[in-house]
């Protein structure tokens, strides 16, 4: 690729690129006050919230076992609101993370439904840290970090961006680099909307496909599919967007990670997003 070439490479990346908010989290010296973006720790919530559990098995388990889910993150929309520069977010309120992580499923399945859950709460001032459910053990509760946020641009991956084989991946690395983008493929990166660090393959069409009742994961599983619908799926695949992805959360001698140096990815349909609705979010769990 020559230099010409490059620029007009380049071009075209910078026409396609989206602003992502990325997150980095420290230890707090001050206890964090109530409503605050941060990882971890008790989550404030609306008096009388109930708290998300999922019922379903882990290695070496016969049968489905019910468990509380692991709350992961709150982000207080305040503080990313200037950041938003498409306004995706609503401006003010709180939204939550939770996600299973003794099952730690992956979402090629309908059954994963549940092990991942979402919620908005628009008036920070009614949210009170209401403690952790008895059953969910220590080990399941991660350590309370406060948040820091900026912005960032977003490209998308190599397999979604060059779908002809137009280009050498290391001409996209390059070029993506001197746009300002390094792609994470360790499972680091933590980060609200623009592009998924995509570590396997592309998520929105598992996304659609699994939430209309097919598994995902084999060409057996496809092979189910009516072909009329297909198509469909394919277009309406297009409907999904990242909301969150979360990487390795690492502290002392902590250490959360998702299978091995992955992401988990929180996606939502953008009318969902619009209409503040974050009921059918879905999770996908990838890695190296």
């Amino acid at each position: 690729m020559n230099e010409t070439q490059k620029q007009e490479f380049i071009g075209k990346l910078l026409e396609i690129s989206k602003k992502e908010i990325g997150i980095t989290y420290r230890k707090s010296e001050i206890p964090l006050s109530s409503g605050c973006s941060k990882i971890g720790g008790i989550p404030d919530v609306p008096k009388g919230f109930e708290w998300p559990w999922f019922s379903g098995k882990v290695y070496g388990e016969e049968e489905n076992v019910s468990r509380p889910l692991s709350f992961l993150a709150q982000i207080n929309l305040k503080d990313v609101a200037h950041l938003d520069e498409e306004g995706m977010l609503p401006k003010t309120g709180v939204l939550s993370f939770f996600y299973e992580l003794e099952t730690m499923t992956w979402g090629f399945t309908p059954e994963d439904k549940g092990a991942a859950r979402v919620f908005y709460f628009p008036e920070e001032e009614e949210l009170v840290a209401d403690g952790c459910p008895m059953e969910l053990d220590d080990s399941m509760i991660l350590p309370e970090l406060a948040l820091e946020f900026r912005s960032q641009i977003s490209l998308p991956d190599y397999a979604c961006f060059d779908t002809e084989g137009k280009y050498e991946y290391d001409d996209y690395e390059s070029c993506c680099a001197e746009c300002g983008y390094t792609y994470d493929g360790w499972g680091e990166r933590t980060k609200l909307l623009g592009y998924p660090d995509v570590i396997q393959n592309p998520m929105e069409e598992e996304c659609e496909r699994v939430t209309r009742g097919y598994s995902c994961g084999s060409p057996e599983d496809y092979a189910k599919i009516p072909d009329a619908e297909k198509a469909d799926i394919k277009e309406k695949a297009s409907d999904w967007m990242l909301l969150f992805q979360m990487g390795t959360v690492s502290v002392d001698a902590y250490e959360l990670m998702f299978g091995d140096c992955g992401h988990i990815y929180f996606w939502i349909k953008k009318s969902d997003l619009i209409n503040r609705d974050f009921e059918r979010v879905w999770l996908v769990l990838q890695c190296g």
